[in-house]
């Protein structure tokens, strides 16, 4: 078995969008064909980019929620880490990355639902997307990430 600790950890954003009524979007994965996992947007960091923007970039590919439907409101004070579970470890990105240093953004959403447009970026990441309670999220993502998403939740809770 390789060791996978000296790899480092790939640069990412994540966005917890909330609507007016305090619900959390969330997207299941179209290549998670094992159980029914659902999570909030996220990807990596662009060299050189701007958080703010590359939080922007990923909301609109996953979502196609454009800039004027969103209000950022909140960032995580400190990056959240999280390593790939083994079997995943030296597979995804290329084998370069141990798991993923993420910022998460708080973000109101000001649109409709009819501005949600999983298919306006090629190729899309969900298959299906859904508002959800809050404090349901650590229960609909994969376990490796829970410890995360519990720790986003409770930093925004306040602010939704």
């Amino acid at each position: 078995m390789k060791d996978f600790s000296s790899l480092p950890y790939r640069p990412c954003v994540g966005v917890m969008l909330v609507n007016a009524d305090g619900k959390v979007f969330v997207g299941k994965r179209i290549d998670n064909r094992e159980g029914d996992w659902w999570q909030m947007p996220q990807g990596g960091v662009d060299e050189g980019e701007d958080l703010k923007e590359a939080a922007f970039r990923e909301l609109w590919e996953e979502t196609g929620a454009r800039r004027e439907h969103v209000k950022l409101l909140s960032q995580t004070r400190e990056e959240l880490l999280y390593d790939l579970p083994e079997e995943l470890m030296g597979k995804l990105w290329g084998g370069k990355y141990r798991g993923q240093r993420q910022y998460w953004f708080l973000a109101r959403f000001e649109g409709t639902d009819d501005d949600i447009r999983l298919d306006a970026h090629k190729p899309a990441e969900f298959c299906e997307w859904k508002w959800i309670e809050p404090e349901l999220l650590p229960e609909l993502i994969v376990p490796f990430k829970k410890r995360v998403y519990r720790a986003v939740l409770e930093e925004f809770k306040a602010l939704i």
